[in-house]
């Protein structure tokens, strides 16, 4: 019996925990890898946010359709065995709009609809009936019924259970190195990782450590243009529920795709379970820099209590910073190498890993163990940004 994995996997966030789960109920046999441990890096600084209203129609649209699917069954599973164990919250969204920015948001919702996202257009009224605090200036929006939320720390270690259950072995505290290579013929393909620990053979590497997907690919001897793009979160004091449902600006989904490297705020307001209200959201690309900024941290209240003024009376406890997985083109990384045969990536989803992890997993288990993959591969393949930078 072969006592070495079929797949390594780096990184335990919830994506890697997501590619090791669907690997495992592949018949693929696991061994997942952290310098730290589960959900330490990018999924601890997420909301948690499983969003369809901030997705533009085309590829990504079809994978996070398909991501909601897997998130529902994973719930259901979770639950049948009695409790809540990652706080799958189908809370539903509302994009809110002022006067001016009305005609954008229904034209958007309009495509969106038509590539298969529930969307109701709400007047003053109906946006209102959801939202009885929002401010008076709001003159209507679009409901999301299919927007989601999880606790991302939990569901990550829930997905890393379930694997282990399944059979995959986790090691924590070991940073990968360097490739580990075949030699002769087949010199160029990976056979396995060099770690501070040691070599850990297998027949096929899985990239999925967020924003350091870059360094990473770099050291097993590939290529991925991945930037670390920071984002702030505040948090306020634990409150009754105010606010129902996930709210935000009409002009969220511009700063989303937008390429600026200084800073882009847009308001973004949630309740939680625990009470307390989640406060974002901005995105800067400023390298490694955990500080937080505090111009950035006041233009979120800003834009926050103008959106539900209720808040300016309301106490901030807390904040956070954490570090999205940013691609050139603002769709993810999922797929081979375009050089390192048995190299394979699950990055670039930015603010969206939380939502896509499931639909990732998925389709890197099926392009590594041959089977049909639900959505279609190509629109994501880390090669085209490859030809691109060649051309």
């Amino acid at each position: 019996m072969n006592p070495h994995p079929d797949v390594v996997v780096i990184g335990a966030g919830l994506v890697g925990a997501a590619c090791a789960y669907h690997l495992e109920r592949a018949g693929a046999r696991v061994l997942v890898v952290d310098r730290t441990g589960p959900a330490g890096g990018t999924t601890a600084g997420g909301e948690g946010n499983i969003l369809l209203s901030d997705k533009l129609p085309g590829p990504e649209a079809a994978l996070v359709l398909h991501s909601i699917t897997l998130w529902h069954e994973m719930a259901a599973h979770a639950q049948s065995s009695g409790g809540d164990p990652f706080e799958f919250d189908e809370k539903g969204g509302v994009v809110a709009a002022r006067a001016g920015q009305l005609a954008p948001l229904l034209e958007l919702a309009g495509r969106q609809r038509a590539a298969g996202i529930t969307t109701e257009v709400l007047d003053t009224d109906g946006i209102r009936e959801l939202e009885p605090r929002i401010s008076a200036e709001i003159a209507g929006g679009v409901w999301y019924p299919q927007d989601c939320q999880v606790q991302p720390m939990l569901a990550a270690r829930w997905l890393l259970a379930e694997a282990v259950r399944l059979g995959a072995k986790t090691e924590y505290g070991a940073e990968v190195i360097a490739a580990q290579r075949a030699s002769g013929a087949e010199g160029a393909r990976l056979t396995g990782v060099r770690t501070s620990q040691g070599v850990r053979p297998a027949g096929a590497v899985v990239n999925a450590a967020g924003p350091w997907c870059g360094e990473v690919a770099r050291r097993l001897g590939g290529w991925l243009p991945v930037r670390p793009r920071r984002g702030h979160i505040l948090v306020t004091e634990p409150l009754p529920p105010l606010v129902r449902h996930k709210v935000y600006e009409a002009d969220y989904v511009g700063t989303v795709v937008s390429d600026e490297a200084s800073v882009r705020c847009s308001a973004v307001v949630e309740g939680t379970r625990a009470g307390p209200v989640l406060i974002g959201s901005s995105r800067e690309f400023a390298g490694w820099d955990r500080q937080p900024a505090l111009g950035t941290l006041a233009e979120m209240a800003r834009r926050a209590t103008a959106l539900f003024p209720f808040l300016s009376g309301v106490r901030a406890m807390r904040c956070y910073v954490g570090f999205r997985p940013a691609s050139p083109d603002h769709l993810p990384l999922i797929g081979p190498d375009a050089s390192v045969s048995g190299l394979f990536h699950a990055s670039g989803h930015e603010g969206a890993g939380i939502g896509l992890a499931p639909a990732t997993g998925h389709l890197i288990a099926a392009l590594i163990t041959g089977t049909a993959p639900a959505v279609g591969p190509a629109p994501f393949t880390p090669a085209r940004l490859v030809k691109e930078a060649a051309a």
